[in-house]
């Protein structure tokens, strides 16, 4: 098997435990999670977001667990960069390179006209299941972390438009512009400390929702994995010029496998189930859409080897009904629909 399998053996059907899903952040390598859940939902009855209790997702996680929390199926969230993908990584022409010295490599705009095209104006608060969106404030250096209205302390980001969310999280430093909500907060990608946002879910499950630790289980679909190709067995003193390409791969590993311990060591590793395939480094990069394809291929092989191990653990029942502590008023709700 070529997933990180950080799973040892399931522990019975999910009839009452809490489930929650978490989608790793990668650009346009979202297909292949979007893809997998995809191939999964076909063999379930009905969506995928159906069910699972809590769902977190990060940068382009996070566009697929807003899609889901919001209604769309997995078939869906994995339509969008289908049909939008090329469009919004549409290259800069001749002088990109040097363009992106100095500033975003991609206009913003193609990717909202898409989020807005399919969220419309729906808003956080719309979600049939919890959410938690992570993002990064630019102005104090503190996480920023949207929230459904799960708990008695989040009393605003319910009411923040879809749209704005996901281009918070999705706003990846030299690659989108920083986005600013209506408040002015500058936001940036999420990935910048939870590109794997599978601690952040069990710290949220456990210290905020007080689920009882042992009956919660996590599902982490990465955007697949690629080796750490960093020389180190290299003896040279090593400075800017060689760091300078990879320290964010570096970076990326070091936060991943804590994310995973810290999910294991809270929930308990018979409960942790990760999803990433390892390909050879290189294989696919977060913005190169000829890859699409490819990502959709493989997160249809690799739900066909996984289906038959999570079925009993994750969906052998739906989720229970969502009531968020506040809402939206109904004149909202029904122009949202």
């Amino acid at each position: 098997m070529n997933s990180e399998n950080t799973s040892v053996s399931p522990r019975g059907d999910d009839t009452t435990a809490k489930k929650i899903l978490c989608i790793d952040g990668g650009g346009i390598k979202g297909v292949f999670p979007a893809a997998f859940l995809a191939d999964l939902e076909e063999e379930v009855d009905g969506s995928i977001g159906d069910y699972f209790d809590l769902i977190v997702g990060t940068s382009t996680g996070g566009i697929i667990a807003l899609g889901l929390g919001l209604g769309l199926s997995a078939k869906e969230t994995l339509g969008f960069y289908e049909k939008y993908g090329p469009s919004i990584f549409r290259g800069n022409g001749g002088l990109g390179l040097v363009r992106w010295l100095g500033a975003a490599k991609y206009n913003p705009t193609p990717l909202r006209d898409a989020l807005t095209e399919v969220f419309g104006e729906k808003k956080l608060g719309h979600s049939r299941t919890r959410l938690v969106i992570p993002s990064l404030d630019l102005e104090t250096g503190q996480v920023h972390v949207k929230k459904t209205a799960h708990h008695p302390r989040f009393e605003r980001d319910y009411k923040e438009l879809a749209v704005d969310v996901a281009l918070a999280t999705a706003a990846a430093p030299t690659y989108f512009p920083t986005h600013r909500i209506q408040a002015g907060i500058p936001l940036i990608d999420g990935g910048t400390w939870a590109n794997n946002p599978m601690g952040a879910a069990a710290v949220e499950a456990l210290g905020v929702l007080e689920w009882t630790k042992g009956d919660v289980r996590l599902l982490s679909v990465g955007c697949t994995t690629a080796p750490l190709n960093v020389g180190a067995d290299r003896t040279e003193r090593l400075g800017v010029n060689y760091w300078a390409k990879r320290l964010v791969a570096v970076m990326m590993a070091g936060q991943s496998s804590a994310s995973i311990g810290t999910a294991q060591l809270l929930l308990g590793h018979e409960n942790v189930r990760r999803i990433s395939p390892m390909v050879g480094d290189g294989r696919y990069k977060l913005d190169r859409v000829k890859d699409i394809p490819s990502l959709r291929a493989r997160g249809a092989s690799e739900a066909r080897t996984q289906l038959p191990l999570l079925r009993e653990m994750f969906f052998s029942t739906k989720a229970s009904e969502f009531v968020p502590i506040r809402s939206l008023d109904e004149q909202s709700m029904e122009a949202a629909r």
